[in-house]
Protein backbone atom coordinates (compact mmCIF):
# COMPACT_ATOMS: atom_id res chain seq x y z
CA UNK A 1 0.00 0.00 0.00
CA UNK A 2 1.25 3.56 -0.74
CA UNK A 3 0.55 6.57 1.03
CA UNK A 4 0.32 10.00 -0.13
CA UNK A 5 -0.58 13.10 1.51
CA UNK A 6 -0.97 17.08 0.23
CA UNK A 7 1.52 19.70 2.00
CA UNK A 8 -0.74 20.29 5.13
CA UNK A 9 -0.99 16.77 6.15
CA UNK A 10 2.46 15.34 5.46
CA UNK A 11 3.35 15.34 9.10
CA UNK A 12 0.57 13.01 9.67
CA UNK A 13 2.36 10.42 7.37
CA UNK A 14 4.22 8.31 9.71
CA UNK A 15 1.52 7.66 12.26
CA UNK A 16 -0.88 6.30 9.38
CA UNK A 17 2.00 4.38 8.08
CA UNK A 18 2.59 2.82 11.74
CA UNK A 19 -0.99 2.05 12.01
CA UNK A 20 -0.97 -0.07 8.55
CA UNK A 21 2.31 -1.64 9.40
CA UNK A 22 0.53 -2.95 12.64
CA UNK A 23 -2.36 -4.03 10.80
CA UNK A 24 0.55 -6.43 8.52
CA UNK A 25 0.19 -3.91 5.53
CA UNK A 26 3.82 -3.98 3.42
CA UNK A 27 3.70 0.41 3.43
CA UNK A 28 5.08 2.85 0.94
CA UNK A 29 4.85 6.51 2.09
CA UNK A 30 5.10 9.19 -1.17
CA UNK A 31 7.80 12.11 -0.50
CA UNK A 32 6.98 14.15 -3.47
CA UNK A 33 5.01 17.69 -3.45
CA UNK A 34 1.14 16.94 -4.03
CA UNK A 35 -0.96 19.53 -5.63
CA UNK A 36 -4.13 18.07 -5.31
CA UNK A 37 -6.19 15.24 -6.46
CA UNK A 38 -5.24 16.04 -9.72
CA UNK A 39 -1.39 15.07 -8.57
CA UNK A 40 -2.21 11.11 -7.79
CA UNK A 41 1.64 9.16 -7.70
CA UNK A 42 0.44 7.22 -9.96
CA UNK A 43 4.38 6.05 -10.37
CA UNK A 44 4.02 3.83 -7.27
CA UNK A 45 1.72 2.41 -8.02
CA UNK A 46 4.46 0.19 -9.63
CA UNK A 47 5.78 -0.73 -6.87
CA UNK A 48 2.36 -1.41 -5.16
CA UNK A 49 -0.93 -2.64 -4.88
CA UNK A 50 -3.07 0.21 -4.10
CA UNK A 51 -2.48 4.02 -3.60
CA UNK A 52 -4.23 5.91 -0.72
CA UNK A 53 -4.25 9.69 -1.91
CA UNK A 54 -5.72 11.47 1.25
CA UNK A 55 -7.32 14.98 1.76
CA UNK A 56 -8.97 15.16 -1.46
CA UNK A 57 -12.13 13.77 -3.35
CA UNK A 58 -11.84 11.50 -6.15
CA UNK A 59 -11.03 13.82 -9.42
CA UNK A 60 -9.23 10.90 -11.66
CA UNK A 61 -10.70 7.67 -11.55
CA UNK A 62 -8.92 4.92 -11.01
CA UNK A 63 -9.26 1.01 -10.00
CA UNK A 64 -6.39 1.27 -7.92
CA UNK A 65 -6.40 4.66 -6.12
CA UNK A 66 -8.68 5.24 -3.02
CA UNK A 67 -9.22 9.02 -2.36
CA UNK A 68 -9.79 9.52 1.44
CA UNK A 69 -11.08 13.37 2.16
CA UNK A 70 -10.34 15.00 5.49
CA UNK A 71 -13.66 16.63 6.68
CA UNK A 72 -13.55 19.21 9.31
CA UNK A 73 -16.80 19.85 11.35
CA UNK A 74 -17.93 23.35 11.73
CA UNK A 75 -20.77 25.14 13.60
CA UNK A 76 -23.66 26.29 12.15
CA UNK A 77 -24.20 29.01 13.78
CA UNK A 78 -20.85 30.80 12.98
CA UNK A 79 -23.04 31.73 9.91
CA UNK A 80 -25.00 34.57 11.81
CA UNK A 81 -21.93 36.40 11.28
CA UNK A 82 -22.71 36.33 7.68
CA UNK A 83 -26.44 37.46 7.54
CA UNK A 84 -26.28 40.97 7.75
CA UNK A 85 -24.57 40.82 4.67
CA UNK A 86 -26.53 38.83 2.71
CA UNK A 87 -29.11 40.98 0.74
CA UNK A 88 -31.08 37.78 -1.10
CA UNK A 89 -33.31 35.69 0.00
CA UNK A 90 -31.92 32.87 -2.08
CA UNK A 91 -28.28 32.20 -2.32
CA UNK A 92 -26.12 29.46 -3.49
CA UNK A 93 -23.48 28.10 -0.52
CA UNK A 94 -20.23 26.95 -1.83
CA UNK A 95 -17.33 25.61 0.14
CA UNK A 96 -14.02 23.00 -0.09
CA UNK A 97 -14.07 19.67 0.10
CA UNK A 98 -13.69 19.90 3.98
CA UNK A 99 -16.71 21.14 4.76
CA UNK A 100 -19.00 19.79 1.96
CA UNK A 101 -20.59 17.14 4.55
CA UNK A 102 -21.67 20.01 6.40
CA UNK A 103 -24.11 21.23 3.89
CA UNK A 104 -27.35 19.72 5.36
CA UNK A 105 -27.22 21.49 8.48
CA UNK A 106 -25.66 24.74 6.86
CA UNK A 107 -29.01 24.34 4.73
CA UNK A 108 -31.10 23.61 8.03
CA UNK A 109 -29.61 26.68 9.85
CA UNK A 110 -29.91 29.50 6.93
CA UNK A 111 -33.55 28.02 6.28
CA UNK A 112 -33.87 28.69 9.79
CA UNK A 113 -33.52 32.57 9.38
CA UNK A 114 -35.51 32.32 6.27
CA UNK A 115 -32.87 31.69 3.88
CA UNK A 116 -33.04 29.62 1.08
CA UNK A 117 -29.49 27.57 0.36
CA UNK A 118 -29.09 25.57 -2.99
CA UNK A 119 -25.98 23.46 -2.97
CA UNK A 120 -25.43 22.98 -7.16
CA UNK A 121 -24.09 19.65 -8.26
CA UNK A 122 -20.52 20.72 -10.41
CA UNK A 123 -18.54 19.34 -13.13
CA UNK A 124 -16.42 16.28 -13.46
CA UNK A 125 -13.90 17.57 -11.29
CA UNK A 126 -15.97 17.54 -8.32
CA UNK A 127 -17.80 15.31 -6.21
CA UNK A 128 -20.30 17.13 -3.83
CA UNK A 129 -22.59 19.57 -4.20
CA UNK A 130 -21.40 22.90 -3.71
CA UNK A 131 -17.77 21.68 -4.07
CA UNK A 132 -15.43 24.60 -5.56
CA UNK A 133 -11.66 23.89 -5.92
CA UNK A 134 -9.12 26.08 -7.10
CA UNK A 135 -9.24 24.91 -11.11
CA UNK A 136 -13.16 24.47 -11.34
CA UNK A 137 -15.95 26.74 -9.72
CA UNK A 138 -18.84 25.19 -11.82
CA UNK A 139 -21.08 24.39 -8.56
CA UNK A 140 -21.03 28.05 -8.29
CA UNK A 141 -22.96 28.64 -11.78
CA UNK A 142 -26.28 28.47 -9.78
CA UNK A 143 -28.92 29.81 -12.41
CA UNK A 144 -31.39 32.28 -11.09
CA UNK A 145 -28.98 33.00 -8.17
CA UNK A 146 -27.10 36.46 -8.04
CA UNK A 147 -25.55 36.22 -4.74
CA UNK A 148 -23.20 33.23 -3.35
CA UNK A 149 -22.05 32.73 0.13
CA UNK A 150 -18.61 30.55 0.36
CA UNK A 151 -18.30 28.74 3.74
CA UNK A 152 -14.14 28.48 3.89
CA UNK A 153 -10.91 29.97 4.65
CA UNK A 154 -8.68 31.80 2.26
CA UNK A 155 -9.42 34.03 -0.04
CA UNK A 156 -8.72 32.74 -3.78
CA UNK A 157 -11.64 30.62 -3.80
CA UNK A 158 -14.35 33.40 -2.92
CA UNK A 159 -12.24 35.36 -5.58
CA UNK A 160 -12.65 32.75 -7.85
CA UNK A 161 -16.33 32.28 -7.56
CA UNK A 162 -16.86 35.93 -7.83
CA UNK A 163 -14.43 36.52 -11.59
CA UNK A 164 -16.09 32.94 -12.44
CA UNK A 165 -20.14 33.75 -12.01
CA UNK A 166 -19.61 37.70 -12.17
CA UNK A 167 -22.28 36.92 -8.69
CA UNK A 168 -21.72 39.11 -5.40
CA UNK A 169 -19.79 36.84 -3.10
CA UNK A 170 -19.34 36.96 1.02
CA UNK A 171 -17.08 34.92 2.30
CA UNK A 172 -17.38 33.41 5.55
CA UNK A 173 -14.24 32.21 7.42
CA UNK A 174 -15.90 29.67 10.10
CA UNK A 175 -13.15 29.28 12.26
CA UNK A 176 -12.52 33.39 12.96
CA UNK A 177 -16.25 34.53 12.23
CA UNK A 178 -14.66 36.83 9.97
CA UNK A 179 -17.14 37.66 6.91
CA UNK A 180 -16.65 40.35 4.27
CA UNK A 181 -18.05 40.85 0.70
CA UNK A 182 -15.25 39.83 -2.19
CA UNK A 183 -13.39 42.42 -3.56
CA UNK A 184 -12.57 41.45 -7.01
CA UNK A 185 -10.84 44.85 -7.76
CA UNK A 186 -7.22 44.90 -6.74
CA UNK A 187 -6.83 41.17 -7.85
CA UNK A 188 -7.78 42.54 -11.28
CA UNK A 189 -5.39 45.46 -11.01
CA UNK A 190 -2.33 42.88 -9.82
CA UNK A 191 -3.14 41.30 -12.89
CA UNK A 192 -3.35 43.56 -15.43
CA UNK A 193 -0.14 45.34 -14.51
CA UNK A 194 1.36 41.57 -15.02
CA UNK A 195 0.04 41.36 -18.20
CA UNK A 196 1.41 45.29 -19.29
CA UNK A 197 5.02 43.04 -18.43
CA UNK A 198 4.04 40.37 -20.44
CA UNK A 199 3.52 42.31 -23.34
CA UNK A 200 7.19 43.14 -23.39
CA UNK A 201 7.94 39.87 -23.64
CA UNK A 202 10.06 38.54 -26.91
CA UNK A 203 8.93 35.17 -26.35
CA UNK A 204 6.89 32.83 -24.76
CA UNK A 205 7.08 29.79 -23.12
CA UNK A 206 3.34 27.59 -22.82
CA UNK A 207 3.91 25.68 -20.38
CA UNK A 208 2.31 21.75 -20.40
CA UNK A 209 1.63 19.28 -17.41
CA UNK A 210 2.74 15.96 -17.63
CA UNK A 211 0.29 15.05 -14.92
CA UNK A 212 -2.63 13.15 -16.02
CA UNK A 213 -5.19 15.45 -14.01
CA UNK A 214 -3.38 19.10 -15.42
CA UNK A 215 -2.52 18.04 -18.46
CA UNK A 216 -3.98 20.62 -21.18
CA UNK A 217 -2.24 19.83 -24.59
CA UNK A 218 -4.82 20.69 -26.70
CA UNK A 219 -5.43 24.26 -25.23
CA UNK A 220 -1.90 24.56 -25.20
CA UNK A 221 -1.09 23.89 -29.19
CA UNK A 222 -4.40 26.67 -29.28
CA UNK A 223 -2.38 29.12 -27.84
CA UNK A 224 0.59 28.07 -29.33
CA UNK A 225 -0.74 29.14 -33.28
CA UNK A 226 -1.54 32.39 -31.79
CA UNK A 227 2.09 34.01 -32.09
CA UNK A 228 5.09 32.90 -33.76
CA UNK A 229 7.15 33.81 -30.50
CA UNK A 230 5.16 31.37 -28.36
CA UNK A 231 6.31 27.37 -27.67
CA UNK A 232 5.76 24.25 -25.96
CA UNK A 233 7.46 23.49 -22.75
CA UNK A 234 6.52 19.81 -21.51
CA UNK A 235 7.38 19.46 -17.64
CA UNK A 236 6.48 16.96 -14.72
CA UNK A 237 7.35 19.98 -11.90
CA UNK A 238 7.02 23.19 -12.71
CA UNK A 239 10.05 24.90 -10.68
CA UNK A 240 11.09 28.23 -10.89
CA UNK A 241 14.47 27.50 -11.09
CA UNK A 242 14.26 25.26 -14.21
CA UNK A 243 11.79 27.67 -16.08
CA UNK A 244 14.51 30.73 -15.08
CA UNK A 245 17.59 28.36 -16.79
CA UNK A 246 14.95 27.55 -19.81
CA UNK A 247 14.85 32.01 -20.49
CA UNK A 248 12.10 32.74 -21.79
CA UNK A 249 11.40 36.03 -20.96
CA UNK A 250 7.17 34.91 -20.24
CA UNK A 251 5.42 32.10 -19.50
CA UNK A 252 1.51 31.20 -20.16
CA UNK A 253 0.59 28.26 -17.47
CA UNK A 254 -1.94 25.66 -18.74
CA UNK A 255 -1.03 23.45 -15.67
CA UNK A 256 -2.33 23.85 -12.07
CA UNK A 257 -4.46 27.64 -12.61
CA UNK A 258 -3.44 28.62 -9.06
CA UNK A 259 0.41 28.63 -10.33
CA UNK A 260 -0.09 31.51 -11.90
CA UNK A 261 -2.35 33.58 -9.51
CA UNK A 262 -0.58 32.56 -6.08
CA UNK A 263 2.84 31.22 -6.93
CA UNK A 264 4.00 34.59 -9.02
CA UNK A 265 6.69 35.67 -6.76
CA UNK A 266 8.34 32.41 -6.86
CA UNK A 267 9.03 33.15 -10.93
CA UNK A 268 11.34 35.43 -12.26
CA UNK A 269 9.06 36.23 -15.05
CA UNK A 270 5.68 37.28 -15.97
CA UNK A 271 3.24 34.03 -15.61
CA UNK A 272 0.39 34.34 -17.40
CA UNK A 273 -3.08 32.43 -17.49
CA UNK A 274 -4.45 31.19 -20.93
CA UNK A 275 -7.08 34.21 -21.14
CA UNK A 276 -4.73 36.92 -20.55
CA UNK A 277 -2.49 35.42 -23.21
CA UNK A 278 -5.17 35.72 -25.29
CA UNK A 279 -5.97 39.41 -24.59
CA UNK A 280 -2.13 40.02 -25.32
CA UNK A 281 -2.69 38.35 -28.36
CA UNK A 282 -5.85 40.28 -29.58
CA UNK A 283 -8.11 37.45 -29.72
CA UNK A 284 -10.46 38.06 -26.37
CA UNK A 285 -10.46 41.43 -25.05
CA UNK A 286 -10.24 43.04 -21.39
CA UNK A 287 -13.96 42.97 -20.95
CA UNK A 288 -14.24 38.83 -21.43
CA UNK A 289 -11.62 38.50 -18.68
CA UNK A 290 -11.82 34.97 -17.44
CA UNK A 291 -10.50 33.04 -14.15
CA UNK A 292 -8.80 30.53 -15.40
CA UNK A 293 -10.10 27.24 -14.97
CA UNK A 294 -9.92 23.50 -15.73
CA UNK A 295 -13.59 21.62 -16.78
Amino acid sequence: MALQFPEGLKRRGPAFASTLRDEGFQVLVSGDPCYGACDPALRLLEYTDVLVHFGHSEMIAHPDIIFEPLFMDIDPTILEKALPLLRERKIGVVTTVQHVHMGEEIRDYLESRGIEAVFQEGGSRVRYPGQVLGCSFSAARIPGVSEVLYVGTGVFHPLGVQLATGARVIALDPYTGDAREVDTGRFLRIRHALMEKARKAKNYGIIVSLKQGQNRYTLAKRLESLSDTGFLVMTEEVDPDELLNLGFSCYVNTACPRLAYDDQSRFPVPVITPAEYEIICGVRSWDDYQIDEIE
